[in-house]
């Protein structure tokens, strides 16, 4: 059970630092450093984007047009640190008051 929880928390974990590549290679693109047509970057953006946007654009299209600037990140940012966390925390920690082995 304890093993099934730190999988749990590590796979989170890797989509947090997945979400953070995402935005500083979008960043890196927005400010003309990268070029989409590299073709390395492209592939790597591309998985990195096919990862992430599931989970974004339900967001961006809860929030309010801002201009350029995307805030989509940050919510999905807060919501995994204040409810997922604390969430599969609880969860297992039910699991392993309740559980009589």
């Amino acid at each position: 059970m304890v093993a099934l929880h730190a999988i749990i928390l590590m796979l989170i974990q890797a989509f947090v630092w997945i979400l953070l590549a995402y935005c500083i290679l979008s960043m890196l693109l927005g400010f003309g450093i990268l070029d989409i047509r590299n073709r390395f970057f492209y592939s790597i953006f591309n998985t990195l984007a096919k990862i992430v946007e599931p989970v974004m654009s339900p967001i961006r299209n809860i929030l309010p047009n801002t201009g350029g600037i995307d805030f989509a990140p940050m919510v999905v940012l807060l919501l995994i640190q204040f409810l997922v966390y604390p969430a599969v925390n609880r969860i297992f920690f039910m699991l392993a008051t309740q559980s009589s082995f």
